[in-house]
């Protein structure tokens, strides 16, 4: 991706989380050299992995495989000093999707906020991450609903799915329905040890220099911070 992409799709999602008066930490909208200038809060930030994040998951077509994120808060899996917590934004552009993913530790809800639908699918996995062939139990809004595995269920905003460890979930947003705006409340996130997908994927983007950084993303904060 250029660098010039990237801040076109910041933008877009500020604007996404203005309009549903969304309202970030002052630090997200610092440039390079105002993280500098604040080197403490560059390494808290990169060490719990917390600001924007952009990711074409290494397929180079980022509008059909892609997201935007920013992690609010996070605590450090394994460390009982820091929060058990972790609160994030996801932005899902129409007919874009993430890949099939688990996690071992985090158990998360993902809430429709605002904006179009999110389609997700699902299927249990087994203890080495394979699929199984049976039923999948969703808990949506507190509501058992029983679907076979990869059906497409819908969220509209206001209704939230949670998704316990081990439970494979691919999320899209539906085609002809607008961006999505996703909040992701959950145990402690950890993007480097904690995501497991269903085939290789490259989880941060290969970004090409053609213009500076509107905001720095959360893994290029710890060259910020010394």
């Amino acid at each position: 991706m250029r660098r010039s992409e990237v801040n076109s799709y910041l933008r877009q999602a500020q604007a996404l989380f203005d309009e549903y008066r969304f309202k970030l930490p002052p630090w997200a909208t610092w440039s390079a050299e105002e993280w500098r200038r604040h080197p403490d809060v560059a390494s808290h930030c990169s060490r719990h992995q917390m600001g924007w994040d952009i990711t074409d998951f290494g397929f180079g077509r980022f509008a059909e495989e892609g997201l935007v994120l920013f992690c609010v808060r996070n605590g450090i899996q394994g460390d009982p000093t820091t929060v058990p917590y972790a609160e994030k934004l996801l932005v899902v552009r129409e007919d874009q999707s993430a890949p099939f993913h688990y996690h071992k530790v985090k158990m998360e809800d993902i809430i429709v906020r605002g904006g179009g639908n999110l389609i997700i699918e699902l299927y249990n996995t087994g203890v080495n991450g394979e699929e199984l062939d049976a039923p999948v139990t969703a808990l949506l809004d507190g509501m058992r609903r029983t679907v076979a595995p990869r059906e497409p269920v819908r969220l509209t905003p206001g209704q939230s799915i949670t998704l316990p460890r081990g439970l494979m979930h691919r999320l899209a947003g539906e085609k002809g329905r607008g961006m999505v705006f996703l909040g992701e409340v959950s145990q402690v996130n950890d993007d480097l040890n904690d995501n497991f997908f269903e085939k290789p994927v490259g989880r941060f983007a290969k970004i090409e220099e053609d213009e500076p950084p509107l905001f720095p993303l959360w893994n290029e904060l710890a060259k910020l911070s010394s």
